[in-house]
């Protein structure tokens, strides 16, 4: 059983979203928007230069997840819904 309510975590997402994701995505001109927190698994939309990119994949795993599973939880799942 995952520790925190949806929630709970919805908050700490955001946060780690615009404290650490948000700018390295900027960068490149990238952006990303929170849709829902639902069990456990975090629904995002890429945006900006990320949409459509080739790498979105790797944006997804080795940076929104890798962020989240390291400030929050090893057992977040980011899924990305494609515009």
């Amino acid at each position: 059983m995952f520790p925190f309510s949806d929630d709970d975590l919805k908050p700490a997402v955001e946060n780690i979203l615009e404290s650490k994701v948000k700018p390295s995505l900027a960068l490149d001109g990238g952006g990303i928007e929170l849709v829902n927190v639902k069990d456990a698994k975090v629904y995002v939309k890429l945006q900006g230069a990320c949409i459509g990119c080739a790498s979105s994949t790797s944006t997804i795993k080795h940076i929104v997840e890798k962020n989240l599973k390291s400030y929050i939880h090893p057992d977040i799942e980011v899924i990305n819904i494609p515009v």
